[in-house]
This record gives C-alpha cells, structure tokens and sequence, in this order.
C-alpha cells in the first residue's frame, strides 16, 4: 500500500486547487503560496498530486501546463477515458475553466491508441462578455 506524506506544502498547494474554480500554473500557486516552498518542491508536489489522482493536468492554447482538482474523477483508475471533459481558455482573462458537464468524442484510426488528451477550447468566457455588456 502506498502511503502519502502529508507536509504542509502538500496541503497548502491541494487546498489551494481545490478552492480555486479555474485551474492554476506552476508560477501563479507559487505566486499564491507566498514563499511556503520553491519551484522544485512545487512541481515534486503537483507530480505525486497527479499520481494519486487527486488533481489532473490541462494544457492551455498557449502551451501552458496548469493544474485542477478532479471533481468528476473516482480516484480509483489512472486518467484515462474516465476523466477527459473539455477545458475553456478565455482569451480576454487567460483562465483556464474546467467543463465538466461537456464530454467530448473522438475517433482515432485503426492501429492508433490513445494514452493521454488535451480538449481546450479557446474565446471568451462569460464572465468576460458580461463585463462588456
């Protein structure tokens, strides 16, 4: 059984992705933490986070890897198909939104296996419309 240490940058980083509703990169939790941790106990942490399935990986239109709390996953498989839903990219705000409630389709080739995907979808959130209306 694998055991999991709990530090106190482990739980100020989960609690921090959990009570955020947008999904959050390496610089701007290390921005939120405040000088808690450096940069390398930062990716360490998102990495074991990732592997306990507690969190998931989005890579935003830029390229950007952000990180958010698996609201819609059971914990108990490795992300797979389970887990794919779409991701919103404002172009206005740059926040990177989880959308849950979305379920996206493919079809891939035969011979062809997928292992991991990315569906973000870029614009302009409603948050964003709603201040220019």
């Amino acid at each position: 059984m694998k055991t999991t240490r709990n530090t106190a940058a482990r739980s100020a980083i989960l609690d921090l992705i959990n009570d955020s509703h947008v999904a959050l990169s390496q610089p701007s939790i290390q921005h939120k933490l405040n000088g808690l941790c450096d940069r390398v106990t930062i990716y360490r942490v998102l990495d074991r986070l990732l592997d306990d399935g507690l969190i998931h990986k989005i890579v935003n239109v830029n390229g950007v890897v952000n990180y958010a709390a698996c609201n819609s996953c059971n914990h108990k498989h490795e992300h797979g198909h389970d887990h794919e839903h779409v991701h919103f990219s404002c172009r206005v705000c740059n926040e990177l939104t989880c959308l849950d409630q979305v379920t996206p389709s493919f079809l891939l080739p035969e011979g062809f296996q997928a292992e991991e995907t990315f569906f973000t979808i870029s614009g302009i959130c409603k948050n964003c419309q709603n201040s220019n209306e």
